[in-house]
């Protein structure tokens, strides 16, 4: 027997969860973006968040506004206790330093699960009696697609200097929501988008993301030198790359930083004959990041002066 075309496939009741889904979701988003502006020194990013935060408040108040035409209420809610779990975790990226985690958790994971969803509530809403609810999906699944694409843009730029840190941290979350129940739909649709949209509409200034070209390359050399050094807890090795009255300033500054897993270059400054580099050095317990002030003589580029910048608490 042929269901009636009127049928569809879902239920109002059905739809009106879904969306009740959605919109705590993206009420969530935007309130995690807002608050992360501040808390993020890479003007890229920084402006990145600022314009999906209007993107998702819209898309909050559509949904709410939809609601109560399903004879719904206004407010979302979670689909799980997992998944609101989950989302607190990204909530919980507040330090400075996080700026990697926080994009990979937005637009490698909580996005493009969204989108899968709204995919898949668009392929089942009947056309005849569900219009409102698939103008709203379509505009939706759109600009959050764009949110997604500039994302991926943003994020190329930050791996460059934390390729682990991504990885792992887009591993854990993925890992996380395979286990706790989230939108319906979306499981059906995992994977990236075959054909993203242009992005670069929502990117500004990505120029101002640090680009490791820029060092000189002897200068470059030492710096790999250096930080395999530091990774291998070598101090030997740092100390002759030390002028003399540098070295027990540069050794103590080590010591209080303690054992180093992974040492990327963030910042390279030039002043006169001076270079000023910023390292940021991941140890198990605590990220680092220190300023180092090189200067090229006769045996090569050797570092005159270190402070720590600032360490925080590692995630």
């Amino acid at each position: 027997m042929t269901a009636h075309p009127l049928a569809g496939y879902a239920s109002v009741d059905a739809s009106a969860r879904r969306i009740g889904h959605y919109r705590w979701l993206e009420e969530r988003l935007l309130r995690i973006l807002g608050g992360w502006i501040a808390l993020t020194p890479e003007l890229p990013v920084k402006l990145l968040f600022g314009r999906h935060v209007w993107d998702c408040a819209q898309h909050a108040d559509l949904w709410g506004r939809r609601l109560p035409e399903l004879r719904a209420r206004a407010q979302g809610e979670p689909p799980s206790e997992g998944f609101a779990h989950l989302v607190e975790l990204v909530e919980g990226l507040q330090a400075r330093h996080e700026s990697i985690a926080r994009v990979v958790s937005v637009y490698r994971v909580l996005k493009p699960h969204l989108v899968a969803a709204y995919r898949t509530h668009l392929d089942e809403a009947n056309p005849v009696y569900e219009p409102p609810t698939r103008r709203i999906l379509l505009r939706c699944l759109e600009e959050e697609r764009r949110h997604v694409a500039a994302g991926a843009v943003i994020l190329e730029r930050l791996r460059a200097s934390n390729l682990a840190l991504a990885d792992e941290w887009e591993r854990r979350l993925l890992e996380e929501l395979g286990r706790v129940e989230g939108l319906a739909g979306a499981r059906d649709r995992v994977g990236r988008d075959a054909a993203p949209p242009d992005p670069r509409a929502d990117l500004v200034a990505l120029d101002s993301v640090f680009d490791p070209a820029v060092i000189d390359r002897d200068l470059a050399a030492a710096l790999d030198a250096h930080r395999g050094a530091v990774v291998d807890g070598d101090l030997g090795t740092v100390a002759g790359q030390t002028i003399g009255s540098a070295r027990d300033a540069v050794r103590d500054l080590y010591r209080v930083v303690g054992q180093t897993v992974e040492a990327s270059v963030v910042a390279c400054a030039r002043v006169g004959a001076y270079r000023f580099v910023k390292l940021a050095l991941r140890g198990p317990r605590a990220i680092s990041v220190v300023q180092l002030e090189w200067r090229r003589g006769d045996a090569g580029w050797r570092i005159v002066g270190a402070e720590l910048v600032r360490s925080e608490p590692a995630v």
